[in-house]
């Protein structure tokens, strides 16, 4: 049977979702990593240092707030 994909990436399994709704730290971190990608565009963020040249980077604390909001999410989910 074809794994289901969204715009070409394999979706997570529904028993990876479930394992997480229990607590399994291993599916939490096969759901982080799954959506790294997606959480490091969403914190890009533009900086510029003293000569005034930007730099792009990815702000660490707020992609660390959106990991734990979506954990928590998944997890409180009834």
């Amino acid at each position: 049977m074809k794994q289901p994909t969204f715009n070409g990436r394999m979706l997570l399994p529904m028993s990876v979702i479930e394992a997480t709704r229990a607590g399994d730290p291993r599916a939490v971190e096969r759901v982080l990593r799954y959506y790294d990608r997606y959480i490091n565009k969403l914190c890009t963020r533009t900086l510029y240092d003293e000569d005034s040249i930007p730099h792009v980077r990815v702000d660490e604390y707020m992609k660390h707030r959106l990991q734990a909001k979506l954990v928590k999410t998944i997890v409180n989910k009834n």
